[in-house]
């Protein structure tokens, strides 16, 4: 049986076979002697994004009491999930990230530390995600954003109770997001939904992506 480890764009956690392109964690939320997730979902306000292989290192999932390794399809879920990359084992992207971040926010430079309570604020409403306004159409989004189709009246997506669905933003449109990748998202629905759609990227991260942060996509993303 697969382990709760899996992130939704909607910064879920939950149980898939699949893996996807990155780890990432958010500190120890999990129970090593039965390898499952305590009730909270994050024990720092350090929420990163990790290379799956890094100097020939392996780690055995939630065998221990360190960090939960949780798993993302590519960047650009995680992104909107609320993380960002890490410093250790992404050393170059989280430095190419910050200084997207910096000139996207009218900063002169900005620190992992600063990047971590921003994102704080804009990621979570409680324990739900906190769901943005989109700010603008959604052919003016940056490559690597992430939207969403939800009803209005939603307080926000909570744990087990996740509605609607993901889309990511690319120069083609808006492909729907999947635990195994990306599909095409018709033409006819896409115009359905866009008086409902909301941003599940953090709107820090998507000024970072604005000034010209390029998230690792899933090859899906290309190919459709």
């Amino acid at each position: 049986m697969p382990l709760q480890n899996r992130v939704t764009p909607f910064g879920e956690i939950v149980a898939v076979a699949s893996r996807g392109m990155f780890t990432g964690n958010r500190g120890i939320i999990h129970d090593p002697a039965t390898k499952t997730l305590l009730n909270r979902r994050w024990s720092s306000r350090a929420w990163i994004t990790c290379t799956c292989e890094f100097r020939g290192r392996r780690r055995d999932v939630m065998a221990t009491r360190s960090w939960t390794e949780l798993f993302f399809l590519d960047e650009a879920t995680a992104l909107a999930a609320g993380h960002r990359p890490c410093y250790y084992c992404r050393r170059e992207d989280a430095q190419r990230f910050a200084d997207a971040f910096a000139r996207g926010n009218g900063l002169s430079r900005v620190s992992a530390r600063e990047i971590d309570a921003t994102l704080h604020r804009e990621r979570l409403d409680g324990r739900a995600k906190r769901l943005q306004p989109l700010p603008c159409a959604v052919s003016e989004l940056p490559e690597g954003a992430m939207v969403a189709d939800v009803k209005h009246d939603d307080a926000g997506v909570r744990d087990g109770a996740c509605t609607g669905n993901a889309f990511l933003s690319t120069r083609g449109g808006l492909l729907r997001w999947s635990f195994e990748g990306y599909q095409p998202a018709e033409v006819v629905v896409i115009d359905g939904l866009q008086g409902r759609l909301v941003l599940l990227t953090p709107p820090s991260t998507l000024r970072a992506l604005e000034a010209g942060y390029h998230p690792a996509l899933h090859p899906t993303a290309r190919a459709n």
